[in-house]
């Protein structure tokens, strides 16, 4: 049996342009973000629903290759996304867990398989339970976040004295 490499979180087809637009339900197409993105220096791609602007559900792709990286959404969806994204980073980048285990903790709190716990896959819905639950946890360990580590030892001629 030959296997795949799949990419982490990657579900079924990556093709979108064979799909339809959950708002509206026109054709989606793979473009570049030209004229959607004010600087698209970086050549992003995106699947878009065929009337955008007047539907303005559209996705980013990974960069050099065709495989979104969440599902179509519009602007009020992608607002809500990165606000969800906000609010589950602080769980990693203010120390409280490692990056990993944040992870883990999103895919128990969604009750998904590790490979599916990703914001850019989210409804409005889990994006809400995501933010409070972050939240939640957030001011549950705050005293854990609000101490101040122990100063290091001082040093002197060779002597190690304790921090005062």
């Amino acid at each position: 049996m030959n296997k795949t490499k799949r990419r982490k979180g990657m579900r079924g087809t990556h093709n979108l342009t064979n799909r339809r637009c959950p708002y509206c339900g026109s054709t989606v197409q793979l473009r570049s973000a030209d004229g959607i993105y004010k600087d698209n220096s970086r050549n992003v791609q995106l699947y878009v629903c065929a009337r955008y602007p007047a539907c303005d559900a559209y996705v980013r792709v990974h960069e050099g290759t065709s495989i979104p990286v969440g599902a179509l959404a519009d602007g009020k969806l992608r607002a809500l996304r990165r606000m969800t994204h906000q609010h589950f980073d602080r769980l990693y980048e203010s120390g409280l867990m490692p990056k990993d285990a944040a992870y883990s903790w999103l895919a128990f709190t969604l009750q998904r398989p590790l490979s599916e716990a990703h914001i850019g896959y989210l409804s409005e819905y889990y994006c809400n339970l995501i933010i409070d639950e972050s939240k939640k946890l957030m001011d549950a360990f705050s005293w854990k976040l609000k101490r101040t580590p122990r100063p290091a030892p001082v040093t002197g001629g060779g002597v190690t004295y304790a921090a005062q």
